[in-house]
């Protein structure tokens, strides 16, 4: 298994920047697809991004296509999400999750989750 930890939620002015980091343990980082999710309140969870192994493809919900950006530094374990032009309605609790393989599509079948990241956008 791999044991997943987001940092760097916060609170910030619309038109702001955020960078999300996901820290994973285990073995073969690089054997795992990584995706990250957010759940704002009252709300499902909603896909918003995700990446192959190499960190070489990548995928990006519509609702944040052209303004968040998906990588990873497999040396270090980490995967990372840019986050330009925020939104209000990008308040959300962001989820880093994982899987093994690179057989599925990006925005489903996740196995491993983090425990989630506040990110506050203010008006």
């Amino acid at each position: 298994q791999v044991q997943l930890v987001e940092s760097g939620g916060g609170l910030v002015q619309t038109g702001g920047s955020l960078r999300l980091s996901c820290a994973a343990s285990g073995r073969t980082f690089s054997s795992y697809t990584m995706a990250w999710f957010r759940q704002a309140p009252g709300k499902e969870r909603e896909f918003v991004a995700g990446a192959n192994g190499s960190g070489g493809s990548s995928y990006n919900a519509d609702s944040v296509k052209g303004r968040f950006t998906i990588s990873r530094d497999n040396a270090k374990n980490t995967v990372y999400l840019q986050m330009n032009t925020l939104k209000p309605e990008d308040t959300a609790v962001y989820f880093c999750a994982a899987r093994l393989g690179s057989t599925y599509q990006y925005s489903t079948r996740y196995e491993y989750w983090g425990q989630g990241t506040q990110v506050t956008v203010s008006s």
